[in-house]
């Protein structure tokens, strides 16, 4: 495992029940700023294995970027479930939910 996977996966482990992060803000936290999609495959990857809360891990705009539906839908209600309000299409106010490790 490299030492960037490494720490993506930590970081994701930090994220509080009823926050999110971002794809680009784990990369960013994880030292590699252009590497969001390398945090896509580590979460696709690796989630099972670590037990990763991937469900608190969304793009940019706040929006469940899952394309599967079955695991979108999962996704919404395990996040529900943890106190996170869902707005309109599956969008969550980043504002409101957005999880900063070092401003928490």
């Amino acid at each position: 495992m490299t030492p960037f996977t490494a720490r993506v996966i930590e970081v994701i482990q930090q994220i509080p029940e009823g926050k999110v992060m971002t794809y680009g803000q784990i990369a960013r936290e994880a030292g590699s700023s252009r590497a969001a999609r390398q945090v896509v495959r580590i979460l696709h990857s690796m989630s099972r294995k670590y037990q990763l809360p991937w469900h608190r891990v969304v793009n940019a705009k706040g929006e469940i970027a899952v394309q599967d539906d079955e695991s979108a839908e999962l996704q919404c209600l395990f996040l529900q479930s943890e106190g996170v309000e869902l707005l309109g299409n599956r969008r969550i106010d980043l504002e409101t939910f957005q999880h900063h490790p070092n401003a928490d």
